[in-house]
């Protein structure tokens, strides 16, 4: 065997028994294949949590938008109840008014078919009672609080 031969052998060896070496370190190929998975767990985590937190904004935002739309409607629909309630209360206070102008007409077409029908003497009194209704009015107070004050002796009365 030449020298040449010889040290070509020995670095083939040399070359296969660092690979059997290494082949045999199996506690070291554990130990580095377990800090990469660990890296590749620890990558795996930071963007789970940059995921979830991405989806949590998106979550919050369109919470956000829904809830200003309802509040939009609800704006809206609001002030179209206050228009409706403002258009329905002026007819009926058009329609009441008109209610009392034909009763106002009424009363006074029955008070001229009353007065038609009454003694001229009568007649007289309620012309004069239409003019003066300060003093009708007093002297119908009096009345109704004699009556009144009558009323409670006659009870009294029929008591004792």
């Amino acid at each position: 065997m030449t020298k040449r031969t010889a040290h070509g052998t020995g670095a083939r060896i040399t070359d296969t028994a660092g690979a059997l070496a290494a082949k045999a370190d199996l506690k070291g190929r554990t130990q580095a294949r377990a800090a990469d998975l660990k890296d590749k767990a620890g990558a795996l985590t930071v963007q789970l949590r940059q995921g979830a937190s991405r989806a949590g904004h998106q979550a919050q935002d369109r919470a956000a938008r829904g809830g200003h739309t309802a509040q939009e409607q609800m704006v809206k629909a609001r002030h179209t109840l206050q228009e409706r309630a403002l258009r329905t209360g002026q007819a009926v206070q058009e329609r009441a008014g008109h209610a009392g102008h034909l009763a106002s007409e009424k009363a006074v077409e029955a008070g001229h078919a009353a007065q038609g029908r009454m003694p001229h003497s009568v007649r007289t009194a309620a012309r004069g009672a239409q003019r003066h209704t300060g003093p009708v009015l007093i002297a119908g107070a009096a009345l109704a609080l004699a009556g009144a004050v009558a009323m409670r002796a006659l009870r009294r009365g029929r008591r004792h």
